[in-house]
């Protein structure tokens, strides 16, 4: 089984903000398969679905960013041979950069952090470059709407980096 969980924080307000693109790219990558997300499962929005032969779950975790670990480490605890793939912004890499890493520590980036409390550092990550904007406090940055005809792009590519890893 491959999991991949998007992060994000789940109230409207936040839709299309920078910090909720790990939202944006499973909601795309969901529509490319033609899945829903229609289930509830271990405090996540989940749409269930098939890679190759093998079962697929997308899921945006409903407990925001800085809790992200509870809804992963239960899906660790229910599917615990299955392989996760974590998708979240990255204020570090220039903006529209895909990064993939194997494994790690959380960093500075609280979401991540919660899940490597819960499961530890070995999970897989897809790291979508954000930028940074000097000139603004970094959370009111991270909580601000990105220009969705420039994101589209970004968000595209971040959904091929995913298939292409998950064969």
């Amino acid at each position: 089984m491959k999991i991949v969980v998007g992060l994000g924080n789940c109230e409207d307000k936040y839709e299309h903000t920078y910090h909720n693109i790990g939202f944006d790219v499973v909601d795309a990558l969901a529509e490319k398969l033609g899945i829903t997300f229609n289930k509830h499962m271990c405090k996540g929005m989940v749409a269930e679905g098939r890679i190759g032969r093998e079962k697929l779950l997308l899921v945006k975790p409903l407990t925001f960013m800085n809790l992200s670990g509870e809804c992963v480490g239960l899906l660790k605890q229910k599917f615990k041979d299955a392989r996760i793939l974590v998708v979240v912004d990255d204020i570090d890499l220039p903006r529209g950069s895909i990064r993939y890493k194997e494994h790690g520590s959380g960093g500075t980036h609280n979401g991540l952090r919660s899940i490597v409390s819960y499961i530890g550092e070995d999970f897989e990550r897809i790291k979508v470059g954000i930028g940074r904007d000097i000139f603004m406090d970094l959370a009111d940055f991270v909580l601000s709407k990105y220009d969705k005809e420039t994101f589209e792009p970004i968000i595209k590519k971040a959904v091929d980096e995913i298939l292409e890893r998950l064969k």
